[in-house]
């Protein structure tokens, strides 16, 4: 089997993995792309929903079925517009921050104990992936660009 076929084979298996550690904190099981979206929430402090699809890389109407499904559940606000009546302004919740900062403090402790618990070699070889695998995300990105710019 190639590189390339055996990577896509773990990632899955490998995110939800990570993904499972939430029930361990009795943290609700909300789908990935919510969690993607209050990531730039988070990051981004209040944005449109056009800005968020860009940034997601994402359908405005994918967007807007999150905001209706994530306001809703009390995770986003949805604030008018001070400049275009037309538009709002996105933001997360308090209580969707403090979930996602739980969400990632379980996930990353749940790595470090499995990374800890690996032989020393093992250890160092996903170390050194790392850098390669950043880059390997940049590249795909770069690919999806340019496939949606010929489509």
């Amino acid at each position: 089997m190639d590189t390339a076929t055996e990577l896509g084979r773990l990632l899955g298996p490998l995110r939800r993995a990570v993904l499972r550690t939430r029930r361990s904190e009795g943290l609700p099981d909300l789908p990935e792309a919510q969690i993607e979206l209050l990531r730039v929430l988070a990051e981004t402090g209040c944005i449109t929903p056009r800005e968020a699809a860009i940034r997601l890389r994402a359908a405005p109407s994918t967007i807007s079925n999150l905001v209706r499904a994530m306001t809703a559940a009390e995770l986003v606000e949805r604030t008018p517009s001070a400049t275009d009546l037309r538009t709002v302004n996105l933001s997360a919740t308090p209580r969707a921050l403090d979930m996602l900062d739980r969400y990632d403090r379980t996930s990353t402790a749940a790595l470090r104990r499995a990374l800890d618990a690996l032989p020393p070699a093992g250890r160092l070889a996903i170390d050194e992936a790392l850098p390669a695998l950043a880059d390997l995300l940049v590249t795909l990105e770069r690919q999806d660009t340019t496939d949606r710019r010929r489509a």
